[in-house]
């Protein structure tokens, strides 16, 4: 069941759905958190709008300030055949992505055929979900684990997150790959992995530690130990068995009093 503040969101999308000719906009589809039911008061409205023919992004904005929008604006690569136009209803974000019929059919022949499906198991074959986690393992080794010390250095911030942010990415594609479940973007983290029956214990909560110390070797400590046990519980595999020894050396380095 949706919860309150989708509900009202959803309201305003409907509003913006009927005020779009019929011969203009075929379809109106609701995305995002909005259409899950799990809105919060920063989520934003996400409608994907199929059209009979493509429309250049003049003719969008016209019809988006026609349907009550306000702030007009667009983003990203306007090469592509997608359109895009945000703007804002009664102070609410909206955004809405503008396919054309053509478009929007290969764009979903393209999906199934690359079979990314969210079913588990049988759309997601044993051999895949090894190929994947042994790639995900590939960047923990090769170099001597003292070499994560130097991420510890106050001055490294930058680079300490960048390494910790591909560390994380990697520990949730081999916890997806487990779990037969094609991979999701990172929003809403904790809902997301809390049904997943294979996983290190507190996964989102331990990602977020990571981020969130203020104390570089210890926010990297987190970061290892988790990657640790998600290595764990992996099949073995050249990558995934060079990582186990690998980070546990890290894991113990960072650890110790004795190193600087």
């Amino acid at each position: 069941m949706p919860n309150e503040q989708s509900r009202q969101l959803q309201d305003l999308a409907q509003r913006v759905a009927d005020a779009l000719p019929l011969d203009v906009a075929e379809e109106v589809v609701l995305t995002g958190s909005v259409s899950r039911g799990v809105a919060d008061e920063v989520s934003d409205i996400e409608m994907l709008i199929v059209t009979p023919e493509p429309m250049e992004l003049a003719a969008c904005f016209e019809h988006a300030r026609a349907a009550g929008l306000e702030g007009l604006d667009t983003w990203g690569d306007q090469s592509t055949p997608t359109r895009r136009v945000s703007g804002f209803l009664e102070g609410v974000p909206l955004e809405l992505i503008w396919w054309s019929r053509e478009y929007a059919e290969s764009s979903i022949d393209s999906f199934f055929r690359s079979d990314m499906s969210s079913a588990a198991d049988a759309d997601y074959p044993e051999e895949l979900a090894r190929a994947r986690i042994e790639d995900a393992a590939l960047t923990w080794g090769g170099f001597t684990p003292a070499g994560l010390l130097t991420l510890a250095r106050p001055s490294e911030r930058l680079a300490r997150t960048e390494r910790m942010l591909d560390d994380a990415s990697r520990v949730l594609r081999i916890v997806y790959a487990l779990n037969r479940v094609w991979q999701p973007t990172h929003k809403r983290l904790g809902a997301r992995v809390a049904s997943l029956a294979v996983k290190p214990a507190r996964l989102a909560e331990r990602i977020e530690e990571a981020f969130s110390e203020s104390d570089p070797r210890r926010a990297l400590l987190v970061m290892t130990e988790l990657q640790s046990e998600t290595v764990a519980l992996a099949p073995d595999g050249p990558n995934v068995n060079r990582a186990r020894w690998w980070l546990a050396a890290a894991a113990n380095l960072l650890s110790s009093s004795d190193v600087p």
